[in-house]
């Protein structure tokens, strides 16, 4: 696997972004039950390998697209994690400013082009990205990423379309955990993802998501091909959802025992762990140094935005369309 012949340091990064969306959706759970956190979130643990396997090829003025699930995205695209929290928590020194929460983090001088409760609805906008890089020639790549129940909206086939017509450089990055909310996704879905993204003539890659190496090949020969000119593709990536489809999911759809063995069996962390050590790059020394800094940073993160103010009634008229008197 060519993840393997990264360097140490890079190795040390890759798990430290995967151990950073990990704790960071494991904290949001815990203050979520404290009722501090308003609204719903929707978390990403056991998805983390396929943000940070793609995003280890962009660049930083590249840009993604989330989804209501976007946590783990916006950490593997080097969004502050401070102020990641402290949107979650309504604050005023939230990413945008308290008043987009869980659903709505956005970071433009990151290439975060936003998170979105709308289902698909970040691939047209990923499309415009796309093509304003191709038009300036900057040699940018845009990413959507997407969940499974996407594919079944119109505006996904619209998007591949589109970005095959114009020969955008973008990537869809279909993150499949088999259900759209509670439904099992064998309900729903007709057919082959690949196949689908192979009928608009764009090439397309299966891959398991639980191993970051192999998620990284993918996504490199995806980036290279649409930095270099040749277009876009589709990773069709199968993921574990650890969690519920939202915060309040009573989860009941899944047995305890798919539960209790998809973390067991599919934990990318566990993995990785397990790929290093056998070939001597990390041990678990180093590792377990990377968690307990980690766990040192969210802390912190989850002080600062309980400790931060929430945003002055002056702000309830401001970032909007409507023109106020």
């Amino acid at each position: 696997m060519s993840g393997l012949q990264l360097s140490q340091d890079k190795l040390i990064a890759v798990y430290r972004s995967m151990r950073m969306i990990r704790r960071f959706e494991e904290r949001v759970m815990e203050e979520m039950a404290t009722g501090d956190i308003p609204g719903n979130t929707h978390l990403y643990a056991g998805e983390e390998a396929s943000a940070v396997g793609i995003c280890l090829h962009l660049r930083e003025d590249d840009y993604i697209s989330s989804t209501h699930r976007g946590h783990g995205h916006s950490i593997a695209k080097g969004v502050d994690i401070d102020s990641m929290m402290a949107e979650l928590f309504g604050r005023a020194t939230g990413t945008c400013g308290g008043k987009g929460g869980s659903q709505h983090i956005a970071d433009l001088r990151k290439g975060m082009l936003g998170a979105n409760g709308i289902v698909a609805a970040g691939a047209p906008i990923t499309c415009g990205a796309a093509l304003s890089a191709k038009l300036l020639g900057t040699g940018q790549v845009a990413v959507a990423f997407a969940g499974d129940g996407a594919m079944n909206e119109g505006v996904m086939s619209e998007s591949f379309n589109l970005a095959k017509i114009w020969n955008l450089p973008i990537v869809f990055a279909i993150e499949d955990n088999g259900f759209g909310e509670a439904t099992a996704n064998e309900h729903v879905s007709a057919g082959s993802f690949t196949r689908r993204a192979e009928s608009y003539d764009i090439p397309s890659i299966e891959v398991d998501g639980i191993d970051v190496f192999k998620v990284y090949e993918a996504a490199g020969q995806a980036v290279e091909r649409a930095r270099n000119g040749g277009g876009p593709t589709m990773l069709h990536i199968h993921v574990p959802r650890y969690y519920g489809h939202y915060s309040g999911d009573p989860d009941n759809y899944r047995t305890p025992e798919e539960k209790a063995a998809m973390r067991q069996d599919r934990d990318c962390l566990s993995i990785f762990r397990k790929h290093v050590k056998e070939v001597s790059l990390l041990d678990g020394a180093e590792l377990d140094a990377v968690d307990q800094t980690v766990e040192a940073e969210i802390d912190r993160a989850v002080a600062a935005a309980r400790a931060a103010p929430f945003p002055p009634l002056s702000a309830l008229t401001t970032d909007v369309y409507v023109k106020y008197l």
